[in-house]
């Protein structure tokens, strides 16, 4: 089976699965040629015991327009992420995690997968944009920031901090990414 790419961002109340809550998250669907194959975003109900962590609230102030996007139309985290394992596994490919950075994304989908489904239809694998950024430009993982990446990988799309925006924006830069590589194994 081809792989599909599953660019995802997530939106959370703190640094943690558990004691946090994940607010939203999308996932845009992509062939390595940038064909898309669907989108999914939830906003989600926080954990029952969970609680917003203060710096991470306190940044939320700084974003009224994001913060209102993913409070509205709040499902059951459950019933979300079921249906979000279904549409994962209806797609044509063996689903890859991508996005930037994998290790924070990844870390609460994972988490909220397990939680209240069980499994993973990703398995472990998480690809992370910053890495391949590394190995692209031939430098230090900690030099690898978008600051620092070619303007051409970016796509002319916002980053809003609305988890389906980022995903799509973060998509189309993985795309890229992935035609800079091919480009250089061509020649």
């Amino acid at each position: 089976m081809k792989e599909i790419y599953i660019s995802t961002d997530i939106e959370t109340d703190g640094p943690i699965p558990g004691p946090h809550s994940m607010l939203s998250f999308a996932s845009v669907a992509l062939r390595a040629d940038g064909h898309e194959l669907g989108r999914f975003s939830a906003n989600l109900e926080t954990l029952p015991d969970a609680s917003g962590h203060p710096s991470t609230m306190a940044w939320w102030e700084s974003q009224p327009h994001a913060w209102a996007a993913c409070r509205q139309n709040l499902r059951d985290p459950a019933l979300a992420m079921a249906d979000y394992r279904n549409w994962l596994r209806a797609l044509p490919g063996k689903p890859v995690f991508v996005a930037y950075p994998a290790g924070f994304d990844f870390t609460f989908v994972y988490w909220y997968l397990i939680r209240f489904t069980g499994e993973s239809p990703f398995s472990h694998s998480a690809l992370d944009l910053k890495t391949l950024a590394m190995a692209l430009l031939g430098s230090e993982y900690r030099s690898a920031t978008k600051r620092n990446m070619p303007r051409n990988w970016f796509p002319n799309l916002p980053h809003t901090h609305v988890a389906l925006d980022d995903a799509l924006e973060q998509g189309h830069l993985f795309v890229a990414m992935l035609a800079e590589r091919d480009a250089r194994f061509r020649d």
